[in-house]
């Protein structure tokens, strides 16, 4: 069984940190929230790693937004309500959509260099679209731009405070409230972080999958510890796979942007066969669960670890110029993107349920705030719409601001001594291969938790994942693989219940054995069920 908490901690033991808002995560969606908390209050970043690794700084596509006098505010809002299966909520869609070229604008206020085209923004298509509206920088980095330009912004602000290497190992509670978190810090080992109000910003889980574009710090660490604490997830049976991730052997797992196929790839299986014509009126500009789904099956049809992408067809002076990191990589694979087929395949990459919050970024767990890959805000639905992540990370990132800011004006003399403590009996028989647990979780969920499910996986997967937790979840750890690998089980014992309950097909999560959508009965959200009605877990 597992505890509350990770590790146990006596506060007379402990060092403690004060501060009057906790923003845990520093991608997008954090450093944009602590940018709009006023000067009159303290602000406290912490990073599990260095500030550049995120998900935000690795985002290729760009930012989704109208900015061109033909489109409109109607058709984007459209585009994702359509993507989305039916489980997108229409007020937050609005909103999201309509404060978008605000968000935007501020970004190019801040120093953040987009890609232009005679003095205008340069706009580009991805799959779902049906215009252009997609910012982008640096050809195929708009991340990394946008983040260089959000933390050079941030170190020059003095009422925040950066911690870097500060792994946040659980939030803080005390009478059904948030307020701080454990934080083990090298140097320091564990402290309390004692905050008015917590913004959780710490991003998604797509380590838990053996195939995934995101990075090694990708582990759903703000995922488990909000379920610990008692904020109500949802929807986590909606992980969505990108259609197009370079598949070599011995390569990591390199993204392969969608706005490749939004400026005219097309995709192929082993014989040369365009497949995706006969799947969907879009073709490869369809949204990604369809794309996903419809490799998958050609890879089965053909006998063929991969399909292909091609760009032969288009001007190579245009291919090399918009996609320069993408050419850069292949090229070390000896692949000329202009000149050879790409093999790619799906793979995991963004979690699109979390923690449930309302339109300003509350969660249900008074005093925690949430934005970003880490929360369910019902923006994307059951599929996510291709560029409209960063967008939700600025604006739900700034909601959270405002209002934990707000909060925090209007408790600010609530800090108090609590008697809070952790304190338990963990097994301690025999050593344990961390790494070893962590590679067989990540191949089983693409085994049986991948881009097509079906019941006997599910339930198989149900079983083995519930083994590891009885014996992994009941140590205590010292070290980041572990707690990363207790995280990791955790999120993936909420993912296979949730997949295993929605006994439907919608969106990401494609169930071989109930291959249609059930509007009826399934036309609405899947909570995660909370501790004490999980087995084996107090």
């Amino acid at each position: 069984m597992s505890h509350r908490y990770l590790i146990q901690f006596q506060p007379k033991h402990a060092p403690h940190c004060f501060t009057d808002i906790l923003v845990i995560g520093a991608g997008i969606a954090g450093l944009r929230a602590a940018l709009e908390i006023p000067d009159a209050f303290s602000v406290l970043v912490v990073s599990k790693d260095s500030l550049q690794q995120s998900n935000s700084t690795f985002a290729q596509g760009g930012i989704a937004g109208v900015m061109s006098p033909e489109d409109r505010f109607e058709n984007h809002i459209d585009d994702t309500l359509t993507a989305g299966g039916g489980l997108c909520e229409r007020g937050v869609v609005e909103h999201v959509v309509r404060e978008a070229p605000e968000q935007i604008q501020r970004l190019i206020e801040w120093g953040t260099n987009f890609d232009e085209e005679e003095g205008q923004l340069a706009l580009t298509r991805e799959g779902g679209h049906s215009h252009r509206r997609i910012v982008h920088a640096l050809g195929d980095a708009t991340g990394f731009e946008v983040m260089r330009a959000i933390i050079a912004r941030a170190r020059q602000t003095p009422h925040l405070e950066l911690w870097d290497d500060s792994f946040t190992l659980d939030l803080l509670t005390h009478e059904g409230r948030c307020v701080g978190a454990v934080v083990w810090r090298p140097g320091h080992g564990k402290m309390l972080v004692w905050a008015q109000q917590v913004i959780l910003a710490s991003g998604g889980a797509g380590m838990v999958y053996r195939e995934t574009t995101n990075p090694p710090v990708a582990t759903g660490d703000g995922l488990a510890a909000a379920w610990r604490a008692g904020a109500l997830l949802r929807d986590m049976e909606f992980m969505q796979f990108h259609p197009t991730v370079l598949y070599v052997a011995g390569s990591s797992r390199f993204l392969i942007s969608e706005a490749v196929r939004g400026e005219g790839a097309w995709l192929r299986d082993k014989n040369m066969e365009r497949f995706m014509l006969a799947v969907d009126p879009r073709a490869e500009l369809a949204p990604r669960d369809v794309v996903a789904q419809a490799i998958v099956r050609q890879m089965d049809k053909t006998k063929h670890p991969n399909v292909y992408l091609d760009l032969r067809h288009l001007d190579p002076a245009l291919v090399h110029r918009r996609f320069p990191g993408i050419a850069k990589m292949c090229q070390g694979f000896g692949i000329d993107i202009a000149a050879d087929l790409i093999p790619i395949r799906p793979g995991a990459h963004y979690m699109i349920g979390g923690v449930a919050v309302d339109e300003e970024g509350r969660t249900t767990l008074p005093g925690l705030w949430a934005a970003g890959e880490v929360t369910s805000s019902g923006l994307h639905g059951a599929n996510r719409l291709a560029s409209n992540s960063l967008l939700e990370g600025l604006v739900f990132g700034a909601a959270c601001g405002r209002g934990a800011a707000a909060a925090a004006a209007r408790a600010a003399d609530a800090f108090v001594a609590l008697p809070l403590a952790s304190k338990f009996e963990p097994e301690t028989a025999g050593a344990l291969d961390v790494a070893d647990i962590t590679n067989s979780l990540r191949s089983l969920m693409v085994r049986h938790l991948g881009v097509i499910r079906e019941r006997a996986g599910l339930e198989q997967a149900g079983r083995d994942v519930a083994f590891w937790c009885r014996y992994v979840l009941a140590r205590e750890f010292n070290h980041r693989a572990g707690w990363e690998l207790q995280n990791l089980l955790t999120v993936a014992r909420l993912m296979i219940h949730a997949a295993r309950e929605r006994t439907e097909s919608r969106g990401v999560h494609f169930r071989a054995d109930f291959p249609q959508p059930d509007d009826v009965h399934w036309r609405r959200h899947v909570a995660c069920p909370p501790r004490e009605n999980v087995p084996g877990i107090t």
